[in-house]
């Protein structure tokens, strides 16, 4: 099974979303906010979907194909207002994810 995920760089997401949103003239309804509140949002729709299930229920569900597509949905739903947030107000989410590790490796020392 091939993986996009090599494919392409998240420059290359953002530019897509970017792309996608910006021929809906999404612009203006995109300001921080809103961004924010979209990505907490879609998570929380991600959250919905094993909220009820057992820890075993809930990786099980990973390997249903029904509920791998409803999965999926959210996790791009989510990934889209992230890329979204990232490219317009100019974060590089590389740099911020290898910042936030080096922090997290001080603060939970092996």
């Amino acid at each position: 099974m091939s993986s996009l995920d090599k494919k392409y760089t998240v420059e290359n997401l953002k530019q897509q979303v970017a792309e996608f949103c910006e021929k809906r003239n999404w612009n203006k309804e995109h300001k921080p906010k809103e961004l924010a509140i979209g990505v907490v949002t879609e998570a929380s729709e991600l959250l919905e979907i094993f909220r009820f299930l057992s820890e075993k229920d809930s990786l099980e569900s990973t390997k249903n194909l029904e509920m791998r597509e409803k999965i999926s949905e959210e996790l791009a739903d989510t990934l889209c207002f992230l890329l979204r947030f990232a490219q317009l107000y100019n974060f590089d989410l590389t740099k911020c994810l290898q910042n936030k590790l080096k922090k997290n490796a001080i603060k939970y020392p092996i």
